[in-house]
């Protein structure tokens, strides 16, 4: 890997965990467990458009490692890697399916993914039912959120580090 790739995929590491700690600050818009914006998600989209996907894998990894080293505790770990690993392998067969088109529905798909993984993480750590009842409103917050972050990806990518 050239210097200058690793300079600019670990300036794209710093900027996600930056809006991760941001987002973190923000309270939540919905008091129900595991429902926000996921604004560092915006980041892996872009970077699923302009680099390959061994770069963007690693990226989402130094980031989900970085934020729960920093911000989180182990079980957040946990659920953060499950639920970045099968959104990003959704997201990456979404987007090469698409083309690299419609960065909306690659980021409701990911969202969609990235609580469903979770949400069954939740349930294999907890053995209980009961929270199987959060996927119609974990779904429809993925999916919404997922819109935004892909939105966010579209219009902002063209403003930040190109490709090297």
């Amino acid at each position: 890997m050239s210097l200058r790739k690793l300079t600019a995929l670990s300036l794209y590491t710093t900027l996600s965990l930056a809006v991760y700690a941001i987002e973190c600050a923000i309270p939540p818009l919905i008091p129900l467990p595991g429902i926000k914006l996921g604004l560092a998600n915006i980041i892996t989209l872009i970077l699923l458009q302009r680099y390959t996907a061994k770069d963007t894998a690693l990226v989402l990894t130094a980031r989900i490692l970085l934020s729960a080293l920093l911000f989180g505790q182990a079980l957040s770990l946990l659920y953060s890697l499950t639920g970045g690993v099968l959104s990003y392998a959704v997201m990456l067969l979404s987007n090469r399916m698409l083309q690299k088109k419609h960065l909306c529905l690659t980021g409701a798909l990911g969202g969609l993914f990235h609580n469903l993984a979770q949400l069954l993480t939740a349930f294999a750590v907890t053995s209980t039912t009961g929270v199987l009842a959060y996927l119609p409103y974990l779904a429809i917050s993925g999916i919404l959120t997922g819109l935004f972050t892909g939105l966010c990806a579209r219009y902002s990518g063209r403003y930040l580090l190109p490709r090297l």
